[in-house]
């Protein structure tokens, strides 16, 4: 049985078209009705990934991944918002959520968004990562990037040897722009990087995982941000004086 995903909506038809599609691709599925039943689901029943209704009785879905989030969880979460209301996708994003879908959605739409979360979880490290000294399949960017160490196996990012409780979607995107700090990234290209085809031009998804990743790194140890803002193009990994 392939990866194990929850599907969180209070309306039945919903749940079972979502259900066929992706049990046809292979997946073990299991729903949930309301926010309680997936908060639940979601502390103890192993998923690789949750699809998300916002509007769920009960205890809204913001509230199932404020709290899974709160909580260090990892999983991977994909939240199903109503068509063309920025404002929750922008607070989905900004809660944790890797990917959304608007409703009304094709069947299709839902399961390419899945497989792409999920390959991210597993995805090979580039050509931009070598091993560091002493600790074997431990991976840093080329060069020294302050005083983060990034195991891309182990989906771990850790400061001083403690670890920090990114996303999949934050890591890929700090693993994106790590592998060439000073290189400027587009929001496009960082979404096609880190989503592949699944990406839209949704400028404020980037936005909103840079935010929270920023968030969570903190200041670099002379004070700046790790990720650096080029205004009117994107963003870039800082570079350290002595690899200017």
């Amino acid at each position: 049985m392939g990866s194990r995903i929850l599907i969180a909506d209070d309306e039945p038809h919903i749940r079972e078209v979502v259900r066929a599609y992706l049990e046809r691709e292979g997946y073990e599925v299991i729903e949930a009705a309301d926010g309680n039943a997936a908060l639940e689901h979601g502390r103890n029943s192993g998923l690789d990934l949750l699809v998300l209704d916002v509007m769920l009785p009960g205890r809204s879905g913001f509230d199932v991944l404020r709290a899974l989030r709160s909580e260090g969880s990892t999983v991977g979460v994909l939240m199903l918002t109503a068509r063309d209301d920025v404002i929750d996708r922008v607070a989905g994003l900004e809660l944790g959520a890797d990917d959304y879908v608007t409703k009304p959605f094709e069947p299709r739409e839902v399961v390419a968004r899945v497989g792409a979360i999920l390959r991210r979880f597993g995805r090979p490290a580039g050509d931009g990562w070598t091993a560091s000294s002493g600790e074997p399949g431990r991976l840093r960017p080329t060069g020294a990037f302050f005083d983060l160490a990034i195991d891309i196996d182990a989906r771990d990012v850790s400061r001083a040897g403690a670890g920090l409780p990114l996303t999949r979607t934050e890591l890929d995107i700090l693993a994106t722009l790590a592998e060439q700090p000073g290189r400027v990234w587009t929001r496009e290209q960082i979404g096609q990087r880190v989503f592949g085809e699944s990406f839209d031009t949704f400028d404020r998804t980037i936005d909103s995982h840079v935010k929270n990743l920023r968030a969570k790194l903190g200041p670099r140890p002379d004070g700046g941000s790790y990720v650096e803002t080029v205004r009117g193009v994107g963003y870039r990994a800082a570079r350290a004086v002595d690899q200017a």
